[in-house]
C-alpha cells in the first residue's frame, strides 16, 4: 500500500518552511507587488508624494553646503564691511534653512506614508494567515504555533523594511552620491569628486561584503530564536501535562538550553556587528581627510576659496549620515529577504487536500454516508485503514470499537476529507466528497471530539461560533438541548461568562455540553461523536450521553467509543482491528458471534464490577 504524504508531515525539523526561490531583487519585486495589490490602490498619489518629497529633501541637502561656503567666503574677503555681512547671513540663511528643509521633509513623508506602510503590512499578513489556516490537517498537526505565528510576523516586518529603506534610503542615497559628485566636479574640483566617488563605493563593498557574511550569523541566531520561542509556547500551552509528569525542571532545562544557543548565536552577531562598524568608521574618515586635504592644498594653491573647506566638508557629513544608515538599512534589507522568503515559502506550499476547480456545493444534504473499500495510511505508520466499506442510511446509527489505532478516528477524518483516500472512494448523498466543496461538506457534519477546544471568549461566543448569526431563541434552545441551560443561568455572567484560554475555566462535562450545544445549533445532517464521552466519569457521562441522544434524534450518527455501554443501540456497530472490519452487527448479533466484541464487552464488565466492589 502507498503511504500517504500530508503536506508538513514529520520532518527532521517540523517547523522548517522550505524559503521561497530568491534575493533582494525578488524581494523588492514582491514588495512592488504588494504595492500594485488593488487593495491599495487608494495609496497611490500618498506614494507618489512621498518619493517626491524624498527627492526634494535630496536635492536641498546637496545644495545647502554651498551657501555655507560662499558665507564663508563673503566674510573673508569682504574686510568686515556691512556689505559682506549682509551676504554673508542672506547665504546663512539659505544653508540653515535647506537644513530645515532638508530634514523636515522626511518626517512629513513619514507622516504621510504610515497608513500606507501599517495597510501593506495587513495585506499580506491577511493573506498569509488566511492561507496558513487553509492548509490541510497534517500540515497544522507537525507545526508548532509559535513558530508558524514567528514567520508571518517577520515576513510582514520585512515588508515595510523592503518598503522604506529601498524607496526612502538606498535609493535616494544614490541620487544623492550623483548629485554630491555632479556638484563638486562643477563647483570646485572634478578630483573632489573621483575622492568622493572612491570612497562611497569602497564603503559600500565593504559594507556588502560584511553584510554577506553577517546574514549567514543572522539566519542561524534566527533559527534559535525560532526555537527559542516555540519551545516556550509549546510548554506554555500545555502546561496540565507538565505538572501532571513533574516536569517543570525538565522543561526549564529544555528552555536554558535553548536560551544558551540563542545567546551563542546572538553574541556571535553582535562582535561582527562591532567590526563592521569599526570598518565603516575607517573608510568614512579616512575619505573625508582625503577630501578635506586636498581641498586644502587647492586653497593653498589659489585655486579655491577658504570657503570651499567648509562646503565640502559639510557634503561630505551630510552625505556620510544616510551612508552611515546605509549600512545598517543594509543589513535590514538583508535580513527582511530572508524573512519574506520564509512568508512566501509558506505562501508556496500547496494544500494536498484542495477543492476541484469544478467542486459542487452539497446543498440540502440527507445524511446518507457511504464508505467504498476505502484504504488509508499515515506517513511513518506500518499500519493504516484497508478495504473498508459500509452504508449509513439517512437518520440512522453506526458505531465503531475497536483497540487503541484500530482505525476508528481516521474513518471520521476520512468524511470529513482532512485526509484524501488512497483507495476507495467516500461518498456523501451518493458523491464523491473529492467532488464537493470542502467548506459545504463540513457544514453538513457536526462533531463532538473527546476534547472539546474551546476559544478564550465568551459562552455565547463558542456556543455560535458555526453559526455568528444566530439569535438569542436559537442558542436558548441549544443550550437547553444540550443540557446546558440550567448551568448558563446560574452564572452571575451569564451567556457573557469567559471560558478562559482552550475552556479550562470549565469541567470536562460543561466542556462537551457546549461542545454539543454548538453542534446542535449548527443543525448538521450529520452528527459525528468521536470518543465524546470516554474522558468523563460516570456521572457526568450519562448527563452528556442524554445530551448526545437528544442531539442525534433525526440525524445520522456516526460514533467511535471505547466505552461499549455507549454503542449498545446503536443500528450497527463496526469492530475493527488493525485498520480493518473483523466483525460487524448489532449489539446482541456480536456478543453471540464470541469473537473480538464479545471478548471487550466481557472485559468491560469486569472492569465495571471490580470498581463497584473496590467502592463498596
Amino acid at each position: 500500500m502507498t503511504k500517504h504524504h500530508a503536506q508538513g508531515a514529520a520532518d527532521a525539523n517540523p517547523d522548517a518552511i522550505e524559503s521561497a526561490d530568491g534575493g533582494i531583487g525578488t524581494s523588492v519585486v514582491r514588495v512592488l507587488g504588494v504595492l500594485a495589490r488593488p487593495e491599495l490602490k487608494r495609496w497611490r498619489p500618498i506614494m507618489v508624494l512621498a518619493v517626491i518629497l524624498t527627492l526634494g529633501a535630496k536635492i536641498v541637502a546637496v545644495a545647502a553646503p554651498v551657501y555655507l561656503g560662499r558665507a564663508i567666503n563673503a566674510l573673508e574677503g569682504g574686510n568686515g564691511t556691512a556689505e559682506a555681512l549682509s551676504a554673508a547671513l542672506m547665504f546663512l540663511l539659505f544653508f540653515t534653512g535647506g537644513r530645515m528643509i532638508s530634514a523636515g521633509l522626511p518626517q512629513f513623508r513619514d507622516w504621510f506614508f504610515s497608513p500606507v506602510s501599517q495597510d501593506a503590512q495587513r495585506v499580506v499578513c491577511v493573506d498569509a494567515f488566511g492561507h496558513a489556516q487553509n492548509l490541510s490537517l497534517g500540515f497544522h498537526q507537525t507545526r508548532r504555533t509559535g513558530a508558524l505565528n514567528r514567520i508571518i510576523e517577520r515576513g510582514a516586518g520585512a515588508v515595510d523594511y523592503l518598503l522604506r529603506f529601498i524607496a526612502f534610503n538606498i535609493g535616494p542615497t544614490i541620487i544623492e552620491l550623483f548629485l554630491a559628485a555632479g556638484l563638486l566636479a562643477v563647483a570646485y574640483d572634478v578630483w573632489l569628486a573621483v575622492i568622493a566617488m572612491v570612497t562611497v563605493i569602497g564603503y559600500c563593498v565593504f559594507t556588502f561584503t560584511m553584510t554577506e557574511w553577517r546574514v549567514r550569523q543572522r539566519r542561524l541566531m534566527n533559527e534559535a530564536d525560532t526555537e527559542l520561542r516555540a519551545r516556550a509556547v509549546d510548554s506554555l500551552n500545555n502546561f496540565e501535562t507538565v505538572k501532571a509528569f513533574a516536569a517543570e525542571a525538565r522543561e526549564t532545562a529544555h528552555y536554558d538550553s535553548a536560551m544558551r544557543t540563542y545567546n551563542t548565536r546572538y553574541i556571535e552577531a553582535a562582535r561582527s556587528l562591532n567590526l563592521l562598524n569599526a570598518g565603516q568608521e575607517f573608510i568614512m574618515n579616512a575619505g573625508l581627510m582625503a577630501m578635506m586635504g586636498f581641498t586644502a592644498l587647492r586653497v593653498s594653491q589659489g585655486s579655491l576659496q577658504i570657503g570651499a573647506i567648509a562646503a565640502v566638508m559639510m557634503l561630505m557629513m551630510n552625505l556620510y549620515r544616510p551612508l552611515n544608515i546605509l549600512g545598517w538599512a543594509w543589513r535590514e534589507i538583508k535580513q527582511g529577504a530572508v524573512d519574506l522568503e520564509k512568508l512566501y515559502g509558506l505562501m508556496g506550499m500547496k494544500n494536498d487536500v484542495a477543492d476541484k476547480p469544478d467542486a459542487m456545493a452539497l446543498e440540502t444534504p440527507k445524511g446518507d454516508v457511504r464508505f467504498e473499500s476505502v484504504a488509508f495510511s499515515h506517513k511513518g505508520r506500518a499500519a493504516g485503514i484497508a478495504d473498508v466499506s459500509f452504508h449509513v442510511a439517512p437518520g440512522r446509527k453506526l458505531a465503531f470499537v475497536g483497540t487503541s489505532g484500530a482505525g476508528k478516528s481516521t474513518l471520521l477524518k476520512l468524511l470529513f476529507r482532512f485526509y484524501d483516500v488512497e483507495a476507495g472512494r467516500v461518498l456523501v448523498d451518493s458523491v464523491d466528497v473529492r467532488d464537493v466543496q470542502q467548506t459545504s461538506l463540513r457544514q453538513a457534519l457536526g462533531l463532538v471530539p473527546q476534547d472539546v477546544v474551546l476559544f478564550n471568549d465568551t459562552l455565547r461566543a463558542n456556543i455560535a461560533y458555526g453559526r455568528p448569526e444566530a439569535t438569542d431563541a436559537e442558542l436558548d434552545a441549544a443550550a437547553t438541548q444540550a443540557q446546558l441551560g440550567e448551568f448558563i443561568a446560574k452564572l452571575p455572567d451569564g451567556w457573557d461568562t469567559r471560558v478562559g484560554e482552550r475552556g479550562l475555566k470549565l469541567s470536562g462535562g460543561e466542556k462537551q455540553r457546549v461542545g454539543i450545544a454548538r453542534v446542535i445549533l449548527n443543525n448538521p445532517a450529520i452528527l459525528v461523536l468521536d470518543e465524546a464521552t470516554s474522558a468523563l466519569d460516570s456521572a457526568t457521562e450519562q448527563a452528556v450521553q442524554d445530551a448526545l441522544e437528544a442531539a442525534s434524534r433525526g440525524r445520522t450518527t456516526l460514533m467511535v467509543a471505547h466505552r461499549l455501554s455507549t454503542v449498545q443501540g446503536a443500528d450497527e456497530i463496526i469492530v475493527l482491528d488493525e485498520g480493518r472490519i473483523i466483525e460487524r452487527g448489532t449489539h446482541q448479533a456480536l456478543l453471540t458471534l464470541d469473537g473480538k466484541y464479545t471478548d471487550m464487552w466481557q472485559r468491560q464488565i469486569a472492569d465495571m464490577s471490580a470498581q463497584v466492589a473496590a467502592a463498596e
